[in-house]
């Protein structure tokens, strides 16, 4: 696959320096070198804008977006571990309770590396704008900008997704502004993704590997049907979305105007979000771009770049080179590391890390997956024995080459000694067996660890070098699925019904008969119910897993507060926003009369 790069001399004379936030950054320039001189190089052009993409690698970390949309939702959870693993002075625990607070150091995080992303984008597009008027009539300056303001809607979704009210821009400035409510961010995001849809490169066979891990058409309308499909979990109505107006010109849009407007777009009914999000989704079915693989796990083999599932992903380097800490965030993979038991390493001597045995599934969540479903925990029993492979894994861990168990060196307590993970969460039983012991002293062995990704057993890597999969067709099937099924009109009935007969297929592989035993299992698999276990909301929870779209599917079906260990503050409708950090208001933008521009979520 191509590996995204930059190359040392364009990041000097482009890349600003970032603050933490929207203070807008001083930008040191060095040479003379014209927009349109670096235009005429299409390699230049490569390079210059991959920089923007640097961010994104920021995205999977368990203190980043990731991290927080898995452990709120109901397929993650990071239990304080007998012996204090994973304390962290509560952190974790609060955020399986949902019970987080405006100090959390994720939040953070996101905040400053979204919008360091962003801004980046806006930096770079302010550079091409400088570009004289016959170079931005070329294809290859529209095909470039386009990348960019797609990929900056990218940024801005995350930030929006867990905020709301985020200090969205498209231009380059310092202005000091309020906070944009959620639905001038939705229809600003639509409009600005609207525009640039169209004319964005389609993925074939023969650019597949030059726009791999790039932003494309394929991208543009999955992230677009995403904002239609989650619009009322937004807090848009077509009322409020068609009263937004623009508050300053930009390259693409009028001081005042309807941004929804500028692109066509006029939202009259709630049932206009959900036809958009089909239409949408019938954009990427129809590009003929993408296709259903069909064995699931061949979208996370640690080769994984030649999967024609994924739209979007991160693209990974498992070495060492280039590694990253900011915002205690980190640019490298290390999801195995994060769920794998500590003696996992026994088993697989050369793995180059010790697992650190932190995340787990809650175990309700594990209720809505049939024994035979390969997406769930099996029906095999023999844990590292077992003859299939399975993405959530429980049972024994076994010695190399042996019929022995592992025993736990580090044993907190007589039944954590022999390792066999179990799919229950239990505390140490010397405790009472309280939801609040469970999350304080569970044991070392409690939780189906989710193997999707595969393990890198040789050490060939020092991290993950599976490439992080943020956007899949499989997705956008069932997005187009419930788009329809919640009222929305398709002209293209039914061209996701072989597809979805595929990823039937391959849920049940190790079936005789897998789409008849698939049906069985999962008779309502595509109704719109309100519950937990049942319907379309389980079927994405068993296809979806730990892909960041859980947290947001369950506040759209209105279950975000009925997740398992979740009390107290959790239960409040101002938890489907997450704080704005502490320290990000503290250093907000003031007026002249030194009061903030910036206010704080409703709730906190």
């Amino acid at each position: 696959m191509k590996k995204i790069a930059t190359i040392a001399l364009i990041c000097a004379m482009m890349l600003p320096l970032f603050t933490s936030c929207k203070d807008m950054l001083k930008e040191d320039t060095f040479g003379k070198v014209t927009a349109d001189e670096i235009m005429e190089n299409e390699d230049n052009l490569v390079l210059l804008v991959a920089q923007a993409y640097a961010d994104i690698k920021f995205v999977h970390d368990h203190w980043g977006y990731w991290g927080v949309n898995t452990l709120t939702a109901d397929e993650g959870l990071c239990p304080t571990r007998a012996g204090g693993d994973w304390n962290d002075s509560g952190y974790w625990k609060n955020l399986n309770t949902h019970n987080w607070n405006v100090y959390g150091a994720a939040f953070t995080s996101i905040w400053n590396r979204t919008i360091s992303g962003a801004v980046l984008c806006n930096s770079l597009l302010a550079t091409f704008a400088q570009a004289s008027d016959a170079t931005k009539e070329t294809e290859i300056y529209k095909q470039y900008v386009g990348e960019l303001e797609v990929l900056r809607s990218y940024y801005y979704y995350m930030l929006f997704d867990c905020f709301g009210r985020i200090p969205y821009m498209e231009d380059y400035s310092d202005r000091k502004e309020e906070l944009m409510e959620p639905q001038a961010v939705w229809a600003h995001l639509v409009a600005c993704l609207e525009r640039n849809a169209p004319n964005m490169k389609v993925v074939d066979e023969g650019n597949r590997t030059e726009l791999y891990a790039r932003a494309t058409q394929g991208m543009a309308y999955t992230l677009l049907a995403r904002l239609y499909l989650n619009a009322e979990s937004f807090g848009c109505t077509p009322e409020n979305v068609m009263a937004v107006k623009r508050v300053v010109d930009t390259e693409y849009g009028k001081e005042g105007a309807n941004p929804l407007e500028e692109v066509g777009i006029n939202i009259t009914s709630k049932l206009d979000f959900y036809t958009n999000a089909a239409r949408c989704c019938d954009a990427v079915i129809n590009s003929g771009s993408y296709s259903i693989m069909p064995n699931y796990f061949d979208n996370y083999l640690i080769e994984n770049g030649n999967s024609k599932e994924n739209i979007f992903v991160i693209n990974e380097d498992g070495n060492k080179e280039n590694e990253r800490n900011v915002d205690k965030v980190k640019n490298k993979l290390q999801i195995s590391f994060l769920t794998l038991h500590y003696v996992h390493q026994l088993l697989w001597p050369d793995l180059q890390d010790k697992p650190w045995n932190g995340f787990c599934a809650r175990p309700d969540y594990l209720k809505i997956f049939s024994e035979n479903d390969v997406r769930g925990t099996g029906n095999e029993n023999k844990g590292t024995h077992n003859q299939h492979r399975w993405t959530w894994f429980v049972g024994p861990v076994y010695g190399q080459g042996v019929d022995t168990v592992i025993v736990d060196p580090n044993k907190s307590c007589a039944l954590d000694s022999v390792v066999i993970i179990t799919p229950e969460v239990a505390c140490d039983t010397s405790k009472t067996q309280t939801e609040d012991n469970i999350l304080s002293f569970a044991l070392r062995t409690a939780g189906a660890r989710n193997l999707k990704y595969e393990i890198d057993t040789l050490g060939l890597y020092r991290f993950c070098e599976n490439d992080f999969v943020l956007l899949r067709y499989a997705d956008v099937i069932l997005m187009k699925k419930e788009a329809v099924a919640r009222g929305g009109a398709s002209a293209n009935l039914g061209i996701e019904n072989d597809a979805y007969a595929a990823m039937k297929k391959r849920a049940f592989a190790y079936s005789a008969s897998p789409e008849a035993d698939f049906d069985a299992a999962y008779p309502d698999a595509l109704q719109v119910n309100e519950d937990l276990l049942t319907g379309i909301l389980a079927e994405r929870g068993r296809e979806l897993s730990w892909e960041c779209t859980r947290r947001r599917d369950l506040i759209r079906f209105n279950q975000f507060e009925n997740v398992q260990y979740v009390k107290g503050n959790g239960k409040l409708l101002s938890r489907r926003w997450f704080p704005i950090p502490y320290t990000i208001l503290q250093n907000a933008p003031r007026k002249d009369d030194g009061t903030p521009y910036w206010t704080q979520n409703d709730g906190y």
